[in-house]
């Protein structure tokens, strides 16, 4: 909070818009609530097993936590980015991450009333065999994941029909760890250089950054604010087609470090986990002819901001910068 003198009284300048991020502890959500905090709102963010001092710790499994909280703070904004979102996990804690990725939907959907709602939902709602996909395009997920964040999708829009559903790809951004993402995971295969290693060579993926889709968010939500009628489904993705080998490639080449260890591998091994869609790519043209989109960074731009804190020579960084 800014305080202002004015001649003889204080006043304190507070943002007028107010946005609740679920999920703030996450990859997503830190984004997110970073992008609107930054922009002149009024952001809480909330979290459950991570919540820190500066997020509010909420169970969205708790109806009266979950009212308690939106009628205190009264937001202008939803965005709900909390989710069980690793699909081997899902298939081993079915329960817990149903409960998450359904139940607490409809509970925040019924809570939230008039107020504009944006869920994060995800492109393997779609099997992956005919891309790329629309949103009006039938789903038809071949995990369990893809399946419960679907469910999600369908409970956010009959309890609250003013919504946004935001379907994205797979991400990566500024991470606490780098098993964060499946993405910034590949860091350590390609530091392992010595040891050659098999990558997957198989699913066509566009690895997405998170504080591009966090800038949608922000966009939706300012628009939705002067016109009520923006509601609905919408896609959001880079545009950069890369298989896991491909990205630990381009990683490398980012950090002037050798690839030669790394081997593409173009059958999937059986036993594999969660099936994952070959090619889920999402057609982004609604939140484009709307103005609402914004141009993907390079993958090889947000790589390097996202890894380069896991580099062991920090003044690397003005070598491959400068």
């Amino acid at each position: 909070v800014l305080n202002f003198n004015f001649t003889s009284t204080n006043e304190v300048y507070t943002p007028y818009r107010r946005v609740l991020v679920t999920g703030a502890t996450g990859l997503l959500g830190r984004a997110v609530y970073k992008e609107f905090k930054n922009n002149d709102w009024d952001a809480l963010g909330s979290g459950y097993n991570r919540a820190r001092p500066c997020f509010l710790k909420c169970n969205l499994l708790d109806e009266d936590a979950v009212r308690g909280v939106i009628q205190g703070f009264q937001p202008h904004v939803i965005v709900h980015c909390a989710a069980e979102r690793r699909p081997d996990v899902v298939e081993r804690h079915t329960e817990a991450a149903i409960n998450l990725n359904v139940h607490a939907c409809a509970s925040l959907a019924k809570e939230a009333g008039g107020i504009f709602l944006i869920y994060i939902s995800t492109d393997y709602v779609f099997d992956g065999r005919n891309p790329p996909y629309g949103e009006n395009d039938a789903p038809n997920p071949l995990n369990l994941y893809g399946k419960s964040k679907l469910e999600g999708e369908r409970e956010i829009l009959r309890h609250c029909p003013g919504a946004a559903v935001l379907r994205v790809p797979i991400l990566f951004g500024e991470v606490e760890k780098v098993e964060e993402s499946a993405v910034t995971v590949l860091w350590d295969r390609v530091q392992e250089g010595a040891e050659s290693c098999t990558i997957d060579h198989c699913q066509q993926r566009f690895p997405t950054y998170t504080n591009d889709v966090a800038h949608v968010c922000r966009n939706m939500a300012e628009r939705a604010l002067q016109d009520p009628s923006l509601r609905g489904i919408f896609h959001y993705s880079a545009k950069e087609q890369m298989t896991k080998y491909e990205m630990a490639c381009a990683i490398a080449d980012a950090f002037n470090l050798p690839s030669s260890h790394l081997i593409p591998m173009t059958e999937q091994p059986a036993g594999a986990g969660a099936q994952r869609p070959q090619n889920a790519q999402l057609e982004c043209s609604r939140l484009e002819l709307l103005g609402l989109s914004v141009e993907p960074t390079p993958f090889k731009t947000a790589i390097r901001d996202s890894l380069w804190p896991f580099q062991h020579d920090k003044r690397w960084r003005q070598t491959v910068f400068h």
